[in-house]
């Protein structure tokens, strides 16, 4: 079956290249313009990634995010066209799995929709019920591989995709420091180029998800100028 993807874009003649170019790639492919009717499309129909505008008219791509965020485990990719810092740390911070900026080149999107949608067929359908197995245990933190659930203290934590792949990362590797080129390569399939700070703001949304202190972080260390740590203990 092929991939449904929703395209939030009111950009027409844009919005109509990119469709036509994932159409030929084997996407289904929905074009939404208004922000809200965005909200409402992602709440009541099945996509599997969305592709999201910030510029949109009335209500924009941050605020789509974040409304969908909460129910929404899919990927998010969001389109910038100023390309500015500020827009690719408030897309992370309110929930986005990836960001590019305009003008968009659609092989590009096309290989970044690839490795997200490659994370999503590893999960589990929600109504399935999944065997436990390889679950991994660090202090009060408990990671389930097969049914892809993490809970704190016993209380289920929701994460997206991409946090829970970034988690499961570097639990693999507790105890040890972890380059942040390694996790940028390894989970994203493409060069670090020392800049980029979509994991760092990941490691950020999951350290208060998990409950941990961003001023003194317990579970997830920084170690300067190298990456993290995932402590054995905490």
């Amino acid at each position: 079956m092929n991939s449904h993807i929703l395209l939030v874009e009111d950009d027409e003649p844009l919005a109509e290249m990119v469709r036509d170019f994932l159409i030929e790639q084997d996407f289904d492919v929905t074009i939404e313009a208004d922000g809200q009717a965005a909200i409402n499309r992602i709440e009541r129909e099945a996509y599997d990634a969305v592709v999201l505008d910030i510029g949109l008219p009335g209500t924009d791509g941050f605020d789509v995010c974040r409304s969908v965020r909460p129910t929404y485990a899919g990927p998010i990719i969001v389109l910038t066209a100023r390309g500015e810092e500020i827009d690719e740390v408030i897309a992370l911070e309110v929930g986005a799995d990836d960001f590019m900026a305009k003008p968009v080149r659609p092989r590009a999107l096309l290989a970044r929709l690839k490795v997200h949608l490659r994370r999503g067929d590893m999960a589990p359908s929600s109504n399935t019920d999944a065997i436990t197995i390889g679950a991994i245990t660090i202090g009060d933190v408990r990671i389930e591989e097969s049914s892809r659930t993490v809970s704190v203290a016993g209380e289920s934590v929701e994460l997206t995709t991409a946090e829970f792949e970034l988690l499961l990362y570097l639990a693999q590797r507790a105890g040890t420091v972890v380059q942040r080129k390694d996790i940028y390569v390894d989970l994203l399939e493409l060069p670090y180029d020392g800049l980029d700070r979509s994991i760092d703001l990941r490691v950020s949304r999951l350290r208060r998800k998990l409950h941990d202190d961003s001023n003194q972080p317990t579970r997830i260390k920084s170690v300067r100028g190298v990456g993290y740590l995932m402590a054995k203990t905490t």
